[in-house]
Formats: structure tokens, sequence, C-alpha cells
């Protein structure tokens, strides 16, 4: 009996395999953020930060701050603004510096008052992660950190009262929009009947550093 003989067709082998829900390998000629220059990986975080400084300035309902959320950009308002407080002026009575202690002073009332808020949005029901809510907090500082710079330099002259009411004026107008920056990203993200308590301690908190931005005086 001869052997019969069968013809499989030849099944290719050959493909990609895909995972659900993975996130795609990047292609040939591509550099992952992994693989990516160091030069490219600060250009493109410094533009991020630049990015949100500027949806700051100019508020309007926007994600970027969420999606996006980092703390170098309020790590350096903080260093900034710190910096720019601690005092140089002598004691008249002990002739010691009295500038020492505000550096400290202000990068803890910064970061606990922000953590503070953070909870508080959470505990009332909020969407937003802590790192989100602490993100936004401190990137709206921006307002007031520049109004810090200009009674720096209103300062470098001898005071009047008109030049005190200037610096009030301009810290006034940074309060202001510090508030109506954050809000705008953090009270659609509360519930209807809870916003008024998560509005006041976000009120408070840019309040505590405008007053510290408007006593300092020299």
């Amino acid at each position: 009996m001869d052997d019969i003989t069968m013809d499989t067709p030849e099944v290719a082998l050959e493909g990609d395999m895909e995972i659900p829900g993975g996130k795609p390998e990047p292609q040939k000629g591509q550099l992952s953020t992994l693989d990516e220059p160091v030069a490219v990986t600060i250009k493109r975080d410094l533009k991020m930060i630049g990015e949100k400084f500027f949806h700051v300035l100019v508020p309007r309902k926007s994600t970027k701050l969420l999606k996006d959320w980092d703390l170098w950009g309020p790590l350096v308002i903080c260093m900034f603004m710190a910096m720019m407080l601690q005092g140089t002026s002598l004691e008249k009575d002990a002739g010691t510096s009295k500038g020492g202690p505000e550096f400290a002073t202000f990068f803890v009332i910064f970061w606990v008052g922000a953590l503070v808020i953070t909870l508080n949005a959470v505990l009332l029901g909020g969407s937003l992660s802590t790192f989100q809510c602490m993100c936004v907090l401190g990137y709206c500082v921006l307002p007031l950190a520049v109004s810090l710079t200009f009674c720096k330099v209103i300062l470098l002259v001898s005071q009047t009262t008109g030049l005190f009411v200037i610096r009030c004026g301009l810290v006034l107008l940074s309060l202001f929009w510090s508030i109506f920056a954050s809000t705008a990203f953090l009270v659609d993200s509360q519930p209807d009947k809870r916003k008024c308590l998560v509005l006041y301690p976000i009120g408070l908190f840019y309040f505590v550093i405008g007053w510290l931005v408007i006593s300092h005086n020299g």
C-alpha cells in the first residue's frame, strides 16, 4: 500500500504580540524617556513648568495642572519667596539678625498649609488626589511671589505712605488673583454643597502668605 502524502500549507508565525491595555513599544529610531539625553529631559520639564505658570497667570478652566502634576514648580516658588522674605535688618536692642528663622517659618507655613487644605478637600469628597491638589495650591502662589518681587524693589527707596498703599494694593491684587486661579482648578472637583467649605481654607492660606509679604519691611 502506497504511502499517502498530504501537503499541508505553511503557517506564518511572524507578527507582533499586543497586550490589551499595555503601552505600545517605541518604534525603531525613537528614544524612550529612559534613553533620552539628560538635556532633553530638563528642557521638557522646564517647558512643562513654564506652561503651568502661564495657566496660573492667565487663569482659565484647564486640566493642565491636574493631568501632568508635579511639585517642582511649587518648590521653586517656595524657595524663592523664603529667601526673599529672609530679612537682613538688625534688631536695635540685641544687635542680632532678625531674619534667620523666617526661611524655615515660611517653608513650614507653605507646605503644611497646602497639606492641610489638601486633606480638607479630600475628606469633603473631592475627586482630586493629594499631589494634584498640592500642585495647584503651590503653583497658584505665583502671583504673590510676583508681588513680593515688586515690593522688594519699592522697599529700596525711602518709604512713604503712598508707597505703602501701593504695596498693599499689589498684595491685595495678587491675593485675589491666587484665590481665583486656584478655585478655577479646585472648586469644580468638589460637591456643590461643600464648595464653600473648600474656599474658606484656600482663602485663609493665601491670606497668611499675603500678610507675610506685606508685613515684610526689609
